[in-house]
């Protein structure tokens, strides 16, 4: 087995060999950790490795395999988390130079649940800050690069996560989504990402971004591999208010190669009006959408509320909960925070409690408003992301401007797988979304591995050279120009509201509260309008 093809295996395929004495885990992880030391000057994927851990965590592993107990497909398996989930006396970040020294007295659940498995800590990957705002250059470690070109995103906020499982650095990383944080980077970097139903799998000592929207999930290299770590995490946990007691399902045994009799809804509006696509994604997903019935699925096209809709609700909810988890920090550090993650969050500061009561109570809405359709279909499909952008033609303001093709699953709460599905005219990989009923996993596994085995998009690897290092990329303004264009009676209320908040503003942080200002308040306007017609 050369090193090569180990570091392009699934877990599946690594677990078969440890499991038949073909593969040591000592082996593996001395073979991932080259990998990373050769590699990750270029991906900067990692926070903190933990090489010395890893390495007694797997003899621990070689040890007990040869001793007979074996504890299933993840004893010997590296993996790496982002850097939001706790890890006992290893530093926890976020990213960000407000947790620089936060060192955890204890695992997160999800943590502790993969060490039970017998899984090997391999790292700490790079996030967004707070899982939220990025990719940032004013912070104490560099974002993470796409593997497939250097110079483009990775998708965010669990960046390291989808840039080291790409590049073969680890076979599997745990991310967080709130808003497509999962998917996203899965969809840009090629690879698999699970969003699994709100409250199927703990978040307890994992750093907040929304109490109502959080969900914690893999990425991994094939939808095998998700349903086999999914395996692992899915559990009630008294520690998390928003775990649900589920009875337990076997979510590998649920996988096969035919969807006969499945029903899956065609939600083609999101790529084709809500957010009109390029022409590379309308043709990857027609032919995904070909393969998926020549494999015997039923299709049909539906519909839900426009995208936007749901971004409008998501954003008044989530970045109400995020500045309110940050604000003491906000009020006496605010310059520690980067630039990006303060332009997010200070718009936040023009939303009343009000608006918060009538953002959730359209929450509800969404969520009910979902059940003629689970009755209707067993799934549904839409599309993934398109070719990652270029670092360097980020903005900030972006964030407030235009809604996203992966936050109303959020808002409904449903699980979500995301893969492969093509690549673009300039050879980065596409992606599409199987969305599922609540608590429907096995079925999106099921459609997803279903079409994963009809296809190849997971079997390409992007080439990396060994002992590069990172393109160098001017960083993205913080400012776009649009603070001038805000009236006199708008800059007031934002003045008004960030004092009221305990927000003491330079020049700067108002200029990124002036430009986000004009988005916020239209959501809310928006927001009781979708009230005031239902």
């Amino acid at each position: 087995m050369t090193t090569t093809e180990l570091h392009d295996l699934s877990i599946a395929g690594l677990s078969g060999l440890i499991a038949a004495r073909k593969l040591s885990p000592v082996e593996l992880v001395e073979t991932l950790i080259r990998r990373v030391e050769d590699h990750d000057a270029q991906t900067r994927a990692f926070i903190t490795p933990t090489f010395d851990l890893a390495r007694r965590q797997a003899k621990a592993a070689e040890t007990e395999i040869a001793a007979g107990t074996h504890r299933g497909a993840l004893h010997g398996i590296p993996f790496a988390l982002k850097d939001i989930y706790d890890t006992r006396g290893i530093l926890t970040s976020g990213h960000s130079r407000v947790f620089a020294n936060r060192i955890p007295a204890e695992d997160a659940t999800a943590t502790t649940k993969l060490y039970e498995a017998g899984a090997v800590l391999l790292g700490k990957l790079a996030t967004h800050e707070m899982a939220h705002a990025g990719p940032s250059f004013d912070l104490p470690w560099p974002p993470a690069r796409n593997p497939w070109n250097l110079a483009h995103f990775t998708g965010g906020s669990s960046s390291g996560s989808g840039a080291a499982v790409a590049a073969g650095m680890v076979p599997v990383a745990l991310g967080s989504d709130t808003g497509g944080s999962i998917r996203g980077p899965a969809s840009l970097c090629g690879v698999v990402g699970l969003m699994p139903t709100f409250g199927l799998v703990s978040r307890a000592g994992v750093i907040s971004n929304s109490y109502t929207f959080d969900h914690c999930g893999p990425l991994a290299r094939t939808v095998e591999d998700c349903a086999l770590v999914l395996q692992a995490l899915a559990g009630y946990d008294a520690k998390d208010a928003g775990s649900l007691r589920r009875p337990s399902a076997s979510y590998r045994e649920a996988l096969g190669d035919d969807l006969r009799g499945v029903k899956i809804g065609v939600l083609r509006h999101h790529w084709e009006q809500d957010l009109p696509a390029s022409d590379d994604v309308r043709r990857a997903m027609d032919e995904a959408l070909d393969v998926l019935r020549r494999l015997g699925a039923e299709l049909e096209e539906c519909r839900v509320r426009p995208l936007a809709a749901y971004f409008d609700v998501k954003i008044i909810i989530a970045e109400s909960e995020i500045f309110s988890l940050h604000q003491a920090n906000l009020t006496t550090r605010a310059k520690d925070f980067g630039a990006d993650f303060r332009s997010r969050v200070l718009p936040s500061v023009l939303f009343t409690a009000n608006d918060y009561v009538q953002a959730t109570r359209e929450h509800g809405r969404m969520m009910l408003e979902m059940e003629p359709l689970y009755a209707k279909f067993d799934a549904f499909v839409t599309a993934g992301m398109g070719e990652a952008p270029r670092i360097a033609d980020y903005r900030s303001i972006s964030f407030w401007q235009k809604p996203s093709l992966l936050t109303a699953w959020n808002v409904t709460g449903q699980p979500v797988l995301a893969l492969p599905n093509g690549f673009g005219k300039n050879g980065l990989p596409l992606g599409m979304q199987i969305v599922g009923r609540p608590f429907g996993e096995t079925t999106i596994l099921r459609v997803g591995h279903a079409y994963e085995r009809a296809t190849e998009w997971h079997t390409r690897h992007p080439q990396l050279v060994r002992g590069a290092t990172a393109p160098e990329v001017v960083p993205p303004p913080v400012l776009s120009g649009g603070a001038d264009q805000v009236d006199a009676e708008t800059r007031d209320l934002c003045v008004k509201s960030a004092r009221r908040a305990g927000i003491a503003l330079d020049d700067l942080m108002l200029a990124q509260l002036l430009e986000g200002a004009p988005y916020a308040l239209g959501m809310v306007q928006r927001v009781a309008a979708y009230r005031s017609t239902r």
